[in-house]
């Protein structure tokens, strides 16, 4: 077995010979970039990894890796994926979704793939519009968002993927930012890692229909104050050190280090803590900073595992059959 970060070929290799066709500027292109850096180094053939996307500007992903892909159905990526591990379990697999792909039409399908546990990736790129089809407001759009299918202002009130996917039972949930190529490779390298399925929620700016959604998390001015990096076994820290978060019970405050507070009184973050990481997803207003990183991880058994367990075992009591003798057998009923 090939170690991890033994690189079997190239990043340039990893990059398809397709024009890429995102609007100039597009934070797409920066997860591409990182994505073909990382894949070299995970000790995974080519031909063993897999691209599956459904439906929007995401969804091109599949054209522009020199891997296997299927650009597939509107939401549908989730079931297609699901089929092909049960299949070839030993594929590589990595779902490439939007929020309106992954969210709208095809939420019923991700969270029965999260609550299966399948082993393998899931990428949603989070840009809170729908940018394919010219800058509608998307499931993760805030209340109030101005766009040419909400003219008035969206009475919807958004999604939040990662509550989402932790109201799931997913057993990996993470967030990373575009323009942060560092920390996106990092969570890409430790995704892989996990066995079953992880769920990545990659914040993604869309400079034509939602520019500048997520300045607040990328800008170098304004990042430190707005801003959690989730490290295992180290306390929320911000602005530079000198803020932090405790837990009074279960509810969580801001503290200032500056006024008698130490690092001894902080939260400390452990990405095995269910509660914990579903109090972190809800960190979603002004009044508290954006965790990135690890939320929450667990060991669970993988669904693709399970069920051939459970067809060797019916085999095991039945015995080998074909279908020729399914169908020529005894077993049938005569309806008068």
């Amino acid at each position: 077995m090939t170690e991890p970060n033994s690189a079997l070929f190239t990043a340039k290799e990893a990059a398809s010979d397709q024009e890429v066709r995102w609007c100039p500027g597009c934070g797409d292109y920066s997860i591409l970039k990182q994505m073909q850096s990382v894949i070299p180094g995970l000790g995974i053939k080519r031909e063993d990894i897999v691209f599956i996307s459904g439906i929007g500007c995401s969804s091109r992903f599949p054209y522009y890796m020199n891997t296997y892909g299927m650009h597939s159905i509107h939401g549908r990526a989730p079931a297609v994926a699901s089929g092909l591990k049960m299949v070839n379990p030993n594929l590589s697999v990595w779902v490439i979704t939007g929020d309106g792909d992954g969210l709208s039409i095809g939420g019923n399908h991700l969270i029965h793939l999260l609550r299966r546990n399948v082993n393998l990736n899931v990428l949603l790129f989070n840009n809170e519009i729908y940018g394919l089809t010219k800058g509608q407001y998307s499931p993760t759009s805030e209340m109030g968002k101005r766009t040419k299918s909400s003219p008035m202002g969206s009475l919807d009130h958004p999604f939040n993927p990662l509550a989402l996917a932790l109201g799931a039972d997913a057993t990996f949930v993470a967030r990373t930012i575009d323009r942060d190529p560092v920390h996106l490779r990092g969570v890409l390298e430790t995704s892989n890692l996990h066995k079953g399925t992880s769920f990545i929620e990659i914040y993604q700016n869309c400079n034509v229909f939602n520019d500048g959604a997520f300045l607040s998390y990328s800008d170098k001015k304004q990042k430190g104050q707005h801003i959690i990096l989730l490290e295992e076994g180290k306390p929320l820290l911000f602005d530079e050190g000198n803020k932090g978060i405790r837990l009074n019970g279960l509810k969580p405050e801001i503290v200032n280090l500056e006024e008698g507070f130490s690092a001894n009184d902080l939260w400390i973050h452990d990405s095995r803590d269910a509660t914990k990481a579903y109090i972190l997803s809800r960190f979603f207003d002004d009044n508290f900073p954006r965790p990135f990183g690890v939320f929450y991880q667990e060991d669970r058994p993988c669904y693709e595992e399970q069920l051939i367990a459970q067809i060797n075992h019916a085999k095991e009591i039945q015995g080998e059959t074909d279908l020729d003798d399914l169908l020529r057998g005894k077993r049938s009923w005569t309806v008068d």
